[in-house]
C-alpha cells in the first residue's frame, strides 16, 4: 500500500479537475500521502486546497521548484504541453513537469487542439477512477 508519498497535483483555470483528484485521493488513501496543490494561479490553488491538499503554491516557479522533489505528477496531459491551459501554462513549467523525475499520471483531457490516439473519451470521474489504483502499483505493471 501506498505510504509517505509525495504527490503533486497540477492544474489551472478554475482548478475543478485538480479538486476532483485531490478529493477522490483523500477518500482512498485518506493522510497516508502527501498532497500538493499546485495552481497556475492562485484561484486553481485555493480550490485545490479546499479539496484538502497538505501544501499549495501557485505560478512558474512554484511547479518548476516543487515538481523536482515528487513522487508522482497528476493532472492532464496539458501539464506537458507548453502554452496549454489558455497561456497558463508556460514553457519552462511544462519542461519542468516533462523532465521531472518522479512518476507522471496524465488523464487524456485538453483543451489545446490535441487528440491523443488509442485514448477512449470518458468523463473525468471514469478517468480518476482508473487513475487511483495506479498510485499502488509500479510504472507499466498491470492493474
Amino acid at each position: 500500500m501506498v505510504t509517505s508519498m509525495r504527490i503533486a497535483v497540477i492544474d489551472g483555470q478554475g482548478g475543478g479537475i485538480g479538486s476532483a483528484i485531490i478529493r477522490r485521493l483523500r477518500d482512498e488513501f485518506g493522510e497516508r500521502i502527501e498532497i500538493w496543490a499546485l495552481g497556475t494561479n492562485a484561484i486553481a490553488t485555493a480550490a485545490m486546497m479546499k479539496a484538502r491538499a497538505n501544501r499549495g503554491a501557485t505560478g512558474e516557479n512554484a511547479i518548476i521548484r516543487s515538481v523536482e522533489r515528487a513522487d508522482c505528477i497528476i493532472g492532464t496531459i496539458s501539464i506537458v504541453m507548453a502554452q496549454s491551459m489558455m497561456g497558463e501554462m508556460t514553457p519552462a513549467a511544462a519542461a519542468a513537469v516533462a523532465a521531472a523525475s518522479g512518476r507522471k499520471l496524465l488523464l487524456p483531457l485538453a483543451q489545446e487542439n490535441v487528440e491523443v490516439v488509442g485514448v477512449r473519451k470518458d468523463h473525468l470521474p471514469v478517468l480518476i477512477d482508473q487513475l487511483v489504483p495506479l498510485l499502488g502499483r509500479e510504472p507499466g505493471e498491470d492493474v
